[in-house]
């Protein structure tokens, strides 16, 4: 078996190494605006649950040269977010907004999404996922890096769940309903494969 230190390694390998192995990733499609009203949307694969009392989540957001990224910069800004969780149905779409676009242009009219409102923050969602969540921020931390943070940790507070009539059932989403995808390293996505239950011991 290989034994690796990660300190004698370059970036772009430990980041190989974690993308390889800590798989599948959830993915979280991210919508913001901007200062200047521009609604922003990207997909991060650095997202989990923290906690649900009260319900809480996750975002990595990794900077470029130290620089932050639009989605980091504008939830500093705002305290708020939409997380969508990503679907075989619009994994495409959202794809398409995982360009490199200027501040001023919105990925959402890019990848033709659907802006709908929000009932509880003022960032829109977008209509084509079947769960989304409006967060307002609840911390911040910068991680990370050597001359500067290499990226910006965020904990989002759900204040309200929107869930797709047809998936939920008796207080359950039911997860073929959902089709979410997960994220693996390079190029590669993953379905909801085959499933199997373990009883947890007592």
């Amino acid at each position: 078996m290989l034994s690796i230190d990660p300190s004698q390694n370059t970036e772009r390998e430990n980041y190989k190494f974690l993308i390889g192995s800590i798989i599948p990733r959830p993915i979280a499609f991210v919508t913001t605006i901007s200062k200047d009203g521009v609604l922003n949307g990207a997909p991060f694969s650095y997202f989990n649950i923290v906690t649900s009392n009260p319900p809480m989540i996750s975002l990595s957001i990794q900077r470029s040269e130290g620089k932050q990224k639009d989605t980091a910069r504008n939830i500093t800004d705002t305290k708020e977010f939409v997380v969508h969780i990503v679907d075989e149905h619009n994994v495409e779409k959202i794809n398409k907004t995982a360009a490199s676009l200027p501040a001023e242009q919105s990925e959402i009219e890019l990848a033709q999404l659907t802006p709908i409102a929000s009932s509880k923050i003022t960032v829109p969602g977008v209509r084509e996922a079947k769960v989304r969540m409006e967060c307002i921020l609840e911390h911040t931390l910068e991680l990370g890096g050597t001359d500067s943070p290499g990226s910006d940790f965020i904990i989002g507070k759900v204040v309200q769940f929107h869930i797709e009539d047809d998936i939920y059932q008796n207080g359950r989403i039911d997860p073929r309903g959902l089709a979410a995808v997960s994220r693996l390293a390079g190029t590669n996505y993953a379905k909801i494969g085959e499933m199997f239950s373990l009883e947890r011991p007592k």
